[in-house]
């Protein structure tokens, strides 16, 4: 989801002021007039960043939103980018700050930022807060020195894979959605021999923004596909679509927010559907063949799933019940009145 709305040359030279400067914490950053614009630069009172989240605190509203774009650590992609948006604040102004977030941060530079950061609450960003999310963070699973390799060998190819793309292939490559146990393994199952009829589900866990898994099920029937899905919350599925030719099954990308969802899942899963399906196919290397898109997980029917071959099979058939009228042009009309 796009909103439309671009930075500002103010924005892009505010920031480009925090990022060559020595004095400078952060520059706060709004959406007035469709634009995104500078609101407030902060003073850098010392070394420690966590000393200086303190300022922040009033420059944030309990019913407003905002964007912080913080200098961390005196480096090239020293950078944070925050989007704050309290729960007071108007449905409308959530809604638009979600969908511009990703275009901020492009536009300034994605190579600039280490981490993108979404807020609910003022004490989030405190310097107790911010302990607290770097705990979680410290928490992801090291890498052995193989996995490391390996890593950086992935990170290359998809890279290099862009070709002459640069700028949109270094983009790409630094996508970075965190991952919980057992997403990779799920997602690489789709595509093992004999797979038909797997049902995988992920779901984010908020506020840290890690995708998990939710479940896996296999022999799932295409008319099962709607029921089986959770109808409670937004969910992110992929499911490897029977095939009964014996081919590989076609593998289907599907999200689904149900209607009671709350805004901020609406907001989080909508803004990260293209990312996961990125993550999906270059880290878990599935093929995904086509998407779908519901509001309630009973509006998917099993005409969504149907094959290609079968696809095929009844466009040939529409096809034929197209022609048959002209067969019967020279057919004599009846007469009025008689049967």
């Amino acid at each position: 989801m796009q909103s439309g709305i671009s930075a500002t040359k103010e924005l892009q030279e505010a920031f480009n002021a925090l990022v060559s400067s020595t004095d400078q914490r952060a520059v706060l950053a709004s959406i007035e007039n469709e634009q995104l614009v500078p609101t407030t630069t902060l003073a850098a009172s010392s070394a420690s960043f966590s000393d200086d989240l303190h300022k922040l605190q009033d420059h944030l509203s309990q019913d407003k939103a905002a964007y912080v774009l913080v200098k961390t650590h005196d480096a090239p992609d020293g950078y944070v980018a925050v989007t704050f948006v309290p729960n007071a604040a108007p449905v409308r102004q959530k809604m638009l700050f979600a969908s511009t977030r990703l275009t901020l941060v492009r536009e300034l530079g994605l190579e600039r930022f280490r981490q993108q950061i979404f807020c609910t609450e003022k004490e989030e960003l405190t310097p107790e807060g911010w302990a607290k999310h770097d705990a979680h963070v410290s928490l992801e699973a090291p890498l052995t020195e193989e996995e490391s390799g390996l890593k950086g060998v992935k990170d290359a190819e998809a890279a290099e894979s862009m070709g002459t793309l640069g700028r949109r292939g270094h983009v790409s490559s630094r996508v970075d959605i965190k991952t919980g146990d057992g997403v990779l393994e799920a997602l690489r199952s789709l595509k093992e021999e004999g797979c038909k009829g797997t049902l995988v589900q992920l779901k984010y866990q908020l506020p840290n923004e890690i995708l998990m898994l939710d479940s896996s099920n296999d022999g799932v029937q295409p008319d099962a596909v709607g029921k089986t899905i959770n109808s409670a919350e937004p969910r992110y599925s992929f499911y490897s679509i029977p095939s009964t030719s014996g081919s590989e099954p076609e593998i289907a990308f599907i999200y689904t927010c149900p209607s009671g969802s709350k805004i901020k899942e609406r907001m989080v899963y909508s803004t990260g559907k293209s990312w996961t399906r990125i993550v999906a196919e270059r880290d878990a290397g599935i093929a995904v063949a086509r998407s779908l898109e519901a509001t309630e997980p009973d509006e998917l029917t099993a005409d969504e799933f149907g094959s290609g071959e079968k696809k095929e099979e009844q466009a040939s058939e529409a096809g034929a019940a197209e022609l048959k009228p002209a067969s019967s042009v020279f057919a004599r009309p009846k007469r009025p009145g008689r049967r």
